[in-house]
């Protein structure tokens, strides 16, 4: 029924007002005590099998919904109640911005992608805090990814993530430090080691320094050649960091400006995973995000050596029951293969 909806109806409107719309509707389901309950008893995932722990974090299932759908921290419990394990909200910024003129988001349909220049478009640390602090009705882990504000010149940029950590780690399950959007001018540039080890310092004194220390992570672009995905693998454990999100959209598509997600993106997403792991073993927590559409690929990633996996590109093709659909395959598939719980899975081929 959802692929003759998207076909008939949702893939002839302006991509972005979908997207809104979607927020607002998992927005007011995240005020529907009664309702988001009923739903997340039928579709999150339920089996001890699927139980995930990450740097401390306690996840019901492996599967979550990556950072750009909730930009401002509006739906999480709601996105959460149609069987998400997790969801990164954001990303959010220190101070509100209105991001790139419109139109900037696209579907690739003949792809399964989508191109987004959105600009981190949100209402600003302040506001996602406010949320934030709304005692929540569902067991929903949630990641705060954090961004870089556009107007800051690339000299200030750590303290501009600072004030956004001090604001947001104490209410983040995990923290994300985002330097691998392209579509803020400036902001890959911090991938640099030279420039990325003291930003990544200072926003981790910040995380450890929170009452119950909020584990850290950072986020790196698939355009990265090999030897500086390695160098920025070496910085993690070098700081300390609790893991590392590969891979965030790629600029190498050939069509519009703008990050490329989905399909596209599958087989460099993993290869970086797989370098990752090859560098840093089970040392760090790798997250994989890039081309995830099927169960298929929740379990290519889990066996070369992610603990958790994200998609957003895949739950706009396959429907709002996708990750509830995944997380049942996934838990039959374990039970087929002799598994008795997913960590028996993670890294076993790289």
């Amino acid at each position: 029924m959802y692929r003759m909806l998207f076909a008939l109806v949702l893939r002839r409107f302006d991509a972005e007002t979908v997207h809104h719309l979607t927020v607002r509707a998992f927005a007011v389901l995240s005020t529907l005590p009664l309702v988001k309950r009923w739903l997340y008893k039928a579709l999150a995932p339920q089996d001890p099998a699927l139980r995930v722990s990450a740097f401390g974090v306690h996840f019901p299932g492996p599967l979550g919904l990556a950072a750009g759908f909730d930009k401002d921290a509006a739906c999480a419990e709601g996105v959460a109640a149609v069987g998400f394990g997790h969801v990164e909200v954001g990303t959010i910024t220190a101070h509100g911005q209105p991001g790139n003129p419109r139109p900037r988001l696209f579907r690739e349909v003949s792809q399964r992608a989508v191109i987004n220049r959105m600009g981190f478009n949100n209402y600003g640390a302040a506001a996602a805090a406010r949320r934030l602090r709304r005692t929540r009705g569902l067991p929903v882990v949630v990641g705060v990814n954090i961004g870089k504000t556009k107007v800051v010149p690339e000299s200030e940029a750590a303290a501009d993530y600072v004030t956004s950590a001090k604001i947001l780690a104490p209410l983040a399950d995990y923290l994300v430090v985002n330097v691998s959007s392209p579509n803020t001018p400036g902001l890959r540039n911090l991938q640099a080691v030279e420039l990325l080890r003291p930003l990544l310092k200072s926003v981790k004194d910040v995380a450890d320094a929170t009452p119950r220390r909020t584990p850290l992570l950072v986020k790196i672009a698939p355009d990265l050649a090999d030897e500086d995905v390695d160098a920025v693998a070496d910085l993690a454990i070098e700081l300390g960091l609790d893991g590392i999100i590969a891979t965030n959209t790629t600029i190498r598509h050939g069509g519009q400006a703008g990050g490329l997600s989905g399909r596209p993106l599958k087989a460099r997403s993993l290869e970086v995973l797989r370098r990752l792991r090859a560098r840093v073993g089970d040392r760090l927590t790798l997250v994989s995000v890039g081309g995830v559409e099927d169960v298929d690929d929740v379990w290519e990633r889990l066996l070369a050596g992610a603990t958790l996996v994200q998609g957003y590109t895949g739950w706009v093709y396959g429907g709002p029951l996708w990750a509830s659909r995944i997380h049942r395959q996934l838990s039959r598939r374990l039970r087929r293969h002799g598994h008795k719980s997913v960590t028996e899975v993670i890294g076993k081929t790289a």
